[in-house]
């Protein structure tokens, strides 16, 4: 069945010498993964530069409900970035919000909101000239209102204790260890409640970005299935260290 969508790269691994396998987030069909070959004409439609990590394009392809790996027909760049691809901190950002939505959007169908939230949220990467330091920690919290376990921050009061496996503020320390102290709790209702013109107002050293990077990680684990520790966070490290 022919097929029209815009859809994100999420991931393109090389098959053989003319071949990827490139898994894109479409707005029609959530989570797809494509064979593609790779014409050595220069003239070809098809060419790797499309693939790119977050890479946003438009599709045309043959969508088989059985096949495992789709085919393109077509592409082409459906919005061309200004700076993401060539500014250190961005590309840095860009490889860890590929990776982390590869794992994070595996198993989504279709969801319109989602796939708009994931492209506006690039484009205004794109767009900023400065205060983004925190935008993968909003964009990362704020993501898990569209997949069903975000927490409710009406509830939290000081003091609380977050219980990660449960999404929820409680008064008092869980019998379990997945929990967050109070101090570290009230970072959620915080970044919950933040939005990209926001967080320029809200300050946070090195060491306090990448801890809680590593609490959204593990809170990520709990809830999804299969997900697994991510490599792109050391490279974060080195580059805003």
């Amino acid at each position: 069945m022919p097929e029209k969508t815009l859809g994100v790269v999420l991931r393109s691994l090389k098959y053989d010498d003319n071949s990827l396998i490139v898994d894109i987030y479409t707005a029609t069909r959530g989570m797809v993964s494509f064979m593609v070959k790779l014409p050595k004409s220069r003239k070809a439609a098809v060419k790797g530069v499309f693939f790119r990590p977050l890479s946003i394009l438009e599709l045309d392809f043959d969508y088989r409900q059985k096949a495992a790996l789709q085919r393109i027909r077509d592409v082409r760049f459906a919005y061309a970035y200004q700076s993401l691809p060539y500014d250190p901190y961005k590309s840095a950002m860009a490889l860890f919000l590929a990776e982390f939505l590869c794992r994070a959007l595996k198993h989504e169908a279709d969801n319109g909101p989602l796939f708009s939230y994931v492209l506006y949220s690039l484009e205004w990467l794109d767009a900023s000239e400065r205060a983004f330091s925190n935008f993968h920690l909003v964009f990362i919290t704020r993501l898990t209102r569209f997949l069903g376990f975000y927490p409710n921050v009406e509830a939290w009061h000081e003091g609380d204790f977050f219980d990660m496996a449960n999404a929820c503020f409680v008064p008092s320390r869980p019998l379990h260890h997945a929990c967050l102290e109070p101090r570290e709790a009230a970072l959620i209702p915080i970044f919950m409640r933040m939005n990209y013109d926001s967080m320029r107002f809200f300050a946070m050293n090195r060491l306090e970005r990448e801890r809680y990077l590593e609490v959204l990680n593990e809170y990520y684990r709990l809830h999804i299935p299969e997900f697994p520790a991510l490599k792109s966070p050391e490279v974060l490290k080195e580059v805003f260290a």
